[in-house]
């Protein structure tokens, strides 16, 4: 089965063909760092991060380009705010951005340009535009001219022209020939950073930086354009009308994630009920926050609730808790082995990732059975099936991502130690018939919060969630 995904563009579910035989160019519009993220900001990334890792699977090379909008309105707000240069608040919100990728599993983007390393590009750009007709200078600001587009702009949001409101994304609509024109460019303001054009020192408009940034590094033409539905207009619109008026082919699929909401609203910093990255994984292991946002279809929106995120993590727990018991049983396991077909299947389908789960979760109840029976041929090809799929949603546990966060390596180490010391004293009593004993050493080490579990193979611990 070929893999099919769903294009805004077409609002069908298309075949995928990439430009380029055995290789697949993508381009997700990533933070714009005025804040640090949370978990609405993130979910794009790690969506984006599995449609990768899955065609990397299927055998392609994969070109991933993630943007950093370093400069805009809100930056230099924020900046005016604090009294501190613009570059202060880009560059601290960036590692913000930077770290929650790392603590989530999000695999390094092949590349991560920031706008404010491309104006010559943008110059070249609206160079362009202006010499085909599609765009002018006017008042130190150069505007898109969308009436010279006007049969083709709406396309890709499904909206018609005469029913769009003005642009709005200037204070100085005056110097525009059309309401609906956009800034490629905006006029120098004191106190404001500034580079030079042909057209006098200003600062680029939003929409302009990632046409300019996909195009000098996917090529005119690539294969998946990604974001939030929240960008679909303007910004996704208006960077291909740019781009494609300009000649260039431009992305051939466009692939949009649903939003994160909380009480019925966006999430945003505006409305004040942000939940930053760094306080979501004092709530649950990293690894249980990345199931949860992954556990609905990218393209639905997901209703935040304490309640569903512990849900979540309870359900990654049984699939960690059957891989850490087979492991033990089985030492040496592939996790490049065959993938069940319907997990497949629902890859192919649209990156069907709750149909994944699900298939993951019938091979660890069948897993759990097996072991149960001590069927060890079973446990070692359901734990292969298992760590395989696992891996394609960057979520095995035994991957070293997740064996090396969430805990201090040399805590660890030496909690490892004492417990150790107290299963063998467990032993021991166990051994000379002091169940007594040995009960109230494990109801010790309970009220520290540590689980024993007895196996086969001895008794195994681990800290209770």
């Amino acid at each position: 089965m070929s893999l099919y995904l769903h294009d805004t563009s077409t609002r069908t579910v298309r075949e995928f063909v990439p430009v380029e035989p055995g290789r697949v160019s993508i381009y997700l519009c990533g933070a714009t760092v005025q804040a640090p993220p949370h978990i609405g900001h993130i979910r794009s990334g790690l969506n984006f991060d599995v449609l990768r890792r899955w065609l990397t699977r299927l055998g392609y090379d994969v070109w991933f380009c993630r943007n950093v909008t370093d400069i805009d309105d809100k930056i230099i707000r924020v900046a005016a705010e604090e009294g501190v240069p613009w570059f202060v608040v880009a560059e601290r919100n960036y590692r913000h951005f930077t770290w929650a990728y790392d603590t989530l599993g999000c695999l390094p983007p092949t590349v991560e340009p920031r706008a404010t390393g491309h104006v010559p590009e943008m110059i070249e750009l609206m160079a362009r535009l202006i010499d085909k007709g599609h765009a002018y200078a006017a008042g130190g600001d150069v505007y898109f001219d969308v009436p010279s587009y006007i049969e083709r702009y709406g396309r890709l949001s499904n909206q018609k022209p005469e029913n769009m409101r003005a642009a709005g994304d200037t204070d100085t609509d005056t110097h525009k020939r059309d309401p609906r024109d956009f800034a490629l460019w905006k006029a120098a303001k004191d106190g404001e950073p500034s580079w030079r054009t042909p057209w006098g020192p200003g600062r680029p408009g939003w929409h302009l930086e990632c046409s300019a940034m996909a195009t000098k590094y996917l090529g005119g033409t690539f294969d998946i354009h990604g974001g939030g539905v929240d960008l679909l207009f303007p910004h996704h619109e208006n960077e291909q009308a740019q781009s494609r008026a300009a000649g260039d082919g431009f992305a051939r699929y466009w692939l949009h994630n649903g939003l994160l909401n909380l009480g019925g609203e966006k999430m945003s910093k505006s409305l004040g009920n942000s939940l930053l990255v760094t306080e979501m994984v004092k709530k649950v292991r990293p690894v249980e926050l990345r199931y949860y946002l992954l556990s609905a279809h990218y393209r639905s929106p997901i209703e935040y609730s304490e309640e569903a995120l512990k849900e979540a993590a309870t359900a990654y727990r049984r699939i960690e808790g059957f891989v850490t018991r087979a492991a033990e049983v089985i030492h040496d396991v592939d996790v490049a082995a065959p993938l069940p077909q319907p997990f497949v299947d629902a890859m192919n389908d649209d990156i069907g990732v709750p149909q994944a789960l699900a298939v993951i979760h019938e091979v660890v109840r069948e897993g759990n059975v097996a072991l149960a029976e001590g069927n060890k041929e079973q446990v070692a090809r359901l734990l292969a099936e298992t760590q395989s799929m696992l891996d394609v949603l960057g979520l095995d546990p035994r991957s070293e991502q997740w064996r090396s966060s969430g805990d201090d390596t040399g805590l660890r180490a030496t909690v490892d130690t004492l417990v150790a010391v107290a299963l063998e004293q467990r032993q021991a009593a166990r051994a000379r018939k002091d169940y007594a004993a040995a009960d109230a050493i494990r109801e010790q080490l309970a009220a520290a919060g540590i689980v024993v579990e007895d196996t086969p193979q001895g008794p195994r611990w681990e800290l209770a969630h």
